[in-house]
């Protein structure tokens, strides 16, 4: 008679966290301030304010939308604020800065709001394969959030992890 195959891993008491399942779809989008800039480099408020009366920010529902600057011009606070005061009725989330910065702080947030009480006291996996772009920041803030409960955590898949923190007892 042959012997059962018992899957160990379906039984342990791993969880196991796939951060591209947090993956929100909604579209990226990106503000360049340069292209309301006098020659690229000037910021004239008379002429911005009627720029930004003009622009679609219909175009910006439901997106997660970063503002920034490619030209190296200074500009001044007020002016990602004023930006900020037309999209934030359509837009999901907005902020200053560029793709990568939009993509860690739609990260951070979600990181913040998961409930941790499900971790407690339990082994906890990170997977880190990901079909979809998860920035590598991500990774640290969840370790922060997470050692505090879990009783160990592992980076990788279950059969080939990578030990980072262990509860002492």
């Amino acid at each position: 008679m042959a012997e059962e195959i018992v899957n160990r891993v379906a039984k342990s008491p791993l969880v196991t966290i796939y951060l591209e399942d947090y993956f929100p779809t909604n579209p990226r989008m990106e503000i360049d301030i340069k292209n309301w800039l006098f020659e690229g480099i000037i910021l004239k408020e008379k002429d911005f304010r009627a720029y930004l009366e003009e622009h679609n920010w219909e175009q910006y529902q439901d997106a997660f939308v970063s503002i920034f600057c490619s030209e190296d011009a200074i500009i001044p606070t007020w002016a990602y604020m004023l930006v900020a005061t037309k999209v934030t009725p359509f837009a999901k989330k907005v902020m200053k800065g560029n793709k990568q910065d939009l993509e860690n702080a739609i990260f951070q947030e979600i990181i913040n709001n998961l409930d941790y009480s499900t971790f407690e006291g339990k082994p906890v996996i990170i997977k880190g394969c990901a079909s979809k772009p998860i920035p590598e920041n991500v990774y640290v803030h969840l370790i922060e959030k997470l050692q505090p409960v879990a009783k160990s955590i592992m980076f990788g898949e279950a059969c080939s992890t990578v030990p980072l923190y262990k509860k002492k007892k």
